[in-house]
């Protein structure tokens, strides 16, 4: 195996390797604090939004969606930002965008204002857009064999945004009492510049500057988006990322609203449920190494399906519980897994593009599915927010299938 010409065991490799390493570090850790935004935004989002409205309740979840949107408005600035100042510089200016945003929802708390609360959830949206380059930009500055770890890594870091986020909502949301919520946007402030100064601490130059020897030059979108390794990893890392943000943002709702349970029981269910998403993420590359991608993504959405099954089986906290920790564990195999089929479809001169054109697509479909989520929760209840899992889940198997034969077709033909 080389790197930049030289060997794997070359003292060039390793100083490489390890530099990517610390990079990898470093980014995990701006992730993690970045990462502490999603579930305070969700952990109040629905439950805020349901408080700020009159009788109609249907769009309690807009200021979730807002938050989507913003996600997926953010992956198109930072791939045009990171173009003309530089990946480092546009993950700092998403840092910013989420500190602001953070205090204009706590101002719109303060003036019972709905939709500057959406606005405010938009830009922290905006930050997560940012952050969502971080797992693209460690795979980028890592050798081919170091990729799967270092997307694990990032996605780690969310182990401590699962303990912190719910954690600040529940000790900082009543320090402006009566005006609930407040506290804990306003804590989030400082954590957005700390993050700050772990960017600061790397170096991140632009990806695939130059072909690499001996492919030709970067393959035109459509090529590399209509083919079949591609698609697989979209469609399966979309539906992962979309079931569990359909089924997250309806949950505080249907604990609190429709169940009876305390905000902080939703919020403990929300921390259980990230700290799911992201804990399996410290072996996760190994397992992808060992078995393969299509396998942990195909074992992702075996995992989604007990979730709905865990969560149709009743409305006692351990259901809500029980479900929310499946769901982010299905969520971790199958996002982590999805990525890296997508991340091994194109080369690394293409990689701006495909991954811009890649989560464009993944944000706008989360942003749409948080906002049916509201709908379906309202007019539906919580069993139709669960059942959606099941078709989903059983058309990526299915998709899954069909690109494991045609992958060993391929090997038997080339061996032949």
């Amino acid at each position: 195996m080389t790197a930049g010409g030289a060997t794997a065991t070359s003292p060039a490799s390793v100083e490489g390797f390890a530099t990517a390493r610390r990079t990898v570090y470093c980014l995990a850790a701006a992730q993690s604090i970045l990462g502490t935004a999603g579930p305070v935004a969700f952990s109040i989002g629905g439950v805020a939004g349901y408080q700020l409205l009159g009788p109609d309740k249907a769009l309690a979840t807009a200021p979730l969606t807002g938050y989507n949107i913003g996600v997926a408005i953010g992956t198109i600035l930072v791939a045009l930002l990171s173009r003309f100042a530089g990946r480092k510089l546009a993950f700092m200016a998403g840092a910013t965008l989420g500190m602001a945003g953070a205090l204009i929802a706590a101002i719109a708390l303060f003036r019972q204002d709905f939709w500057l609360f959406a606005a405010g959830l938009l830009a922290i949206g905006l930050s997560g857009g940012f952050a969502q380059k971080i797992r693209f930009a460690a795979a980028d500055a890592s050798p081919s064999f170091y990729k799967p770890q270092a997307i694990s890594w990032i996605l780690a870091g969310g182990v401590i945004s699962a303990v912190l986020g719910p954690q600040i909502v529940i000790l900082a949301k009543d320090l402006f009492e009566p005006v609930t919520f407040a506290g804990a946007l306003i804590v989030l402030s400082p954590l957005f510049l700390t993050a700050i100064v772990f960017f600061a601490m790397v170096d991140l130059p632009a990806p695939g500057a130059q072909p690499v020897a001996g492919q030709g030059p970067a393959r035109p979108l459509s090529e590399i988006v209509t083919s079949l390794r591609f698609v697989t990893g979209m469609v399966c890392g979309i539906s992962a990322y979309a079931l569990m943000t359909f089924m997250m943002t309806g949950a505080p709702i249907a604990m609190v609203v429709g169940c009876g349970f305390s905000s902080d029981m939703a919020t403990l269910g929300i921390q259980w449920h990230v700290l799911a998403m992201f804990a399996p993420s410290f072996v996760t590359g190994r397992i992808i190494a060992r078995f393969g991608a299509e396998r942990v993504v195909a074992a992702g959405f075996v995992v989604l399906m007990a979730c709905a099954a865990v969560a149709h089986a009743g409305i006692e906290l351990w259901n809500f519980w029980g479900s929310l920790i499946l769901l982010g564990i299905g969520w971790n195999f199958g996002f982590i897994g999805a990525t890296a089929i997508v991340a091994s479809s194109y080369r690394p001169e293409e990689a701006d593009k495909v991954q811009a054109f890649h989560d464009i697509i993944l944000f706008t479909t989360v942003a749409t599915a948080s906002f049916a989520s509201g709908r379906v929760l309202t007019a539906y209840g919580w069993d139709w927010l669960n059942a959606v899992v099941w078709p989903v889940s059983i058309l990526c198997l299915l998709l899954l299938g069909f690109l494991h034969i045609s992958s060993k077709s391929r090997r038997l033909s080339a061996s032949s």
